[in-house]
């Protein structure tokens, strides 16, 4: 088996090591013995949505969005909207995040259209939520506690046919208002979380991973275990700290 994975905008949106989530992907599926193929897709390159299984969006500041929406205009964003509809996986980190919802509102009024992938909006804060924090994903989206690093000054706000990914432990969430954190939609797992995320949640890491599996060949069993003590004893150590400010 192998997965192909395409990093959109590498060199635009990778704040607080968001490149990690692609480093674990791959060494996550080579342990297992499976190939990992991982292409770079950034401003004024074409993109092959068929060819790929997985797509990652890191985070970026609003001055880099706004740079990426002439080159989104230019094809990219009815290319990302029809993988998404087409149930390719993609996982979008805090302005990756965004970008995929219908716009962003800045506090002063501004606004910025973005994609509209996924039924969401953002509406900008004058104040940063930012800080270590935890969420425990629904039951559909693997049902585990996730440790992460959040720093966005936007609130995100889901529509009706968007679920969360996960209800907000620890920190502030989707809008420091609702409980809600990220977004889910088809397999679009969406979420502020830096850090970077994958690294020491091994869990929503594999899940992740195996509905890529699942969409591409069409098989449905759990992926074999590996050693996850390092990843764990991380996610511990965070986990215990957050608890006991909550």
């Amino acid at each position: 088996m192998e997965l192909n994975i395409c990093h959109l905008y590498p060199d635009i949106l990778n704040l607080y090591g968001d490149r990690g989530n692609i480093i674990t992907m791959k060494r996550r599926l080579e342990a297992r013995g499976m190939a990992a193929h991982i292409e770079e897709c950034s401003i004024g390159q074409p993109l092959d949505i068929e060819a790929y299984d997985i797509f990652f969006i890191g985070g970026g500041q609003d001055f880099e969005q706004e740079v990426l929406l002439r080159d989104l205009a230019g094809g990219k964003a009815r290319d990302i909207r029809a993988a998404v509809e087409d149930e390719k996986v993609f996982l979008a980190i805090c302005g990756g995040y965004q970008m995929l919802g219908q716009y962003y509102k800045t506090w002063d009024g501004s606004q910025m259209d973005f994609i509209g992938a996924i039924n969401i909006h953002t509406i900008g804060a004058k104040e940063r939520m930012i800080g270590n924090y935890m969420f425990r994903t629904t039951p559909e989206s693997s049902g585990t506690i996730v440790v992460g690093f959040e720093n966005h000054s936007g609130k995100t706000y889901l529509g009706e046919d968007v679920a969360p990914l996960g209800m907000v432990l620890s920190g502030y969430g989707n809008n420091g208002e609702d409980q809600t954190e990220g977004a889910r939609y088809k397999n679009v797992f969406a979420t502020y979380s830096h850090g970077s995320l994958l690294p020491k949640n091994p869990e929503l890491c594999d899940f992740i991973l195996q509905k890529a599996i699942q969409r591409k060949y069409d098989v449905v069993q759990p992926l074999s275990p590996l050693d996850d003590t390092l990843e764990n004893n991380a996610h511990a150590y965070m986990q215990q700290r957050l608890s006991r400010k909550a």
